[in-house]
């Protein structure tokens, strides 16, 4: 049970970085962001990449160096895809989002294969020099309690910038009435642009920290795309909380699923999703 709970955290780790960049775009832009997944696969290749690069060096330095890279990568790329892409289309309806955003994410998987190609990437160094620690009895790996810490951090240091600094406010004024924080003289599409590269990132930063136990593969990012919708569903959008509460619930459903209902597995987590809709449609954090 420890196990499958500890699990549990680990993968809700990177629920909650893939969520909380899916929410930070969807609560302050509206922009329901399909090309989230293909920004985690990016992170994920970058990270791999930069970790073979630096082979022949110790493995921390590599895995710092490749988080650095693929968090700067992703917003980089954010960045172009907002103004470029996203921008023209803000105030049209879901279905030009959602057809521009598809786009956009068979565009980057195409991309991706044409730089890496298409053959898996292996980069395990970070994972098998931190070892394994000792706990009530188990063999558990250091690099997903490392996983666990530094997701908590990332939450911590985006809840800062987000409730306690000048930007962070502004974009929370947007997130609530985009007319009336325009009206007010707040820059919103600098602020916008901003936004989008910060949840842009934290999909890189995500991708960049599965890399060590998982292959960077093509496609890798539609399963973290899914179930990152279902924790927004679950939690409510744009919500920081949501995104802890719903990660947390979601990573325990699965780890206990593949346990126990390995069959039943996805069909559990939407059907904690379908009973939040019918309960709360705006999720258990979201507003009404």
């Amino acid at each position: 049970m420890v196990l499958y709970i500890l699990n549990g955290l680990y993968f809700g780790a990177f629920l909650f970085l893939t969520s909380l960049g899916l929410t930070i775009i969807l609560g302050v832009m509206g922009i329901l962001n399909l090309a989230h997944g293909s920004l985690f696969a990016l992170g994920a290749f970058m990270a791999a990449w930069t970790i073979g690069l630096l082979a022949t060096g110790p493995p921390s330095t590599a895995l710092v160096l490749a988080i650095i890279c693929s968090m700067a990568l992703t917003a980089a790329v954010g960045f172009l895809l907002e103004r470029s892409l996203i921008k023209p289309i803000i105030r049209r309806p879901l279905e030009y989002q959602l057809l521009i955003t598809f786009g956009a994410l068979l565009l980057m998987e195409d991309l991706i294969k044409l730089v890496w190609g298409g053959e898996a990437r292996y980069a395990s160094a970070p994972f098998d020099s931190m070892g394994r620690a000792s706990l009530l009895g188990l063999e558990y790996p250091w690099y997903f309690v490392f996983v666990m810490a530094f997701t908590a951090l990332a939450g911590a240091a985006v809840w800062v910038v987000m409730a306690r600094t000048r930007a962070g406010i502004m974009l929370r004024a947007i997130a609530m009435d985009r007319d009336m924080a325009e009206a007010m003289g707040i820059p919103i599409k600098r602020l916008s642009s901003l936004a989008f590269m910060l949840g842009a990132s934290m999909a890189g930063l995500a991708g960049a920290l599965m890399v060590p136990t998982s292959p960077a593969l093509l496609g890798i990012g539609m399963e973290p795309l899914i179930m990152a919708f279902i924790v927004v569903v679950i939690g409510g959008m744009g919500s920081l909380k949501g995104a802890v509460v719903g990660s947390l619930l979601v990573g325990q459903a699965r780890s206990f699923g593949v346990g126990f209902l390995p069959e039943l597995e996805m069909p559990i987590l939407f059907l904690i999703a379908v009973l939040i809709l019918i309960g709360r449609p705006q999720g258990m954090f979201g507003k009404g």
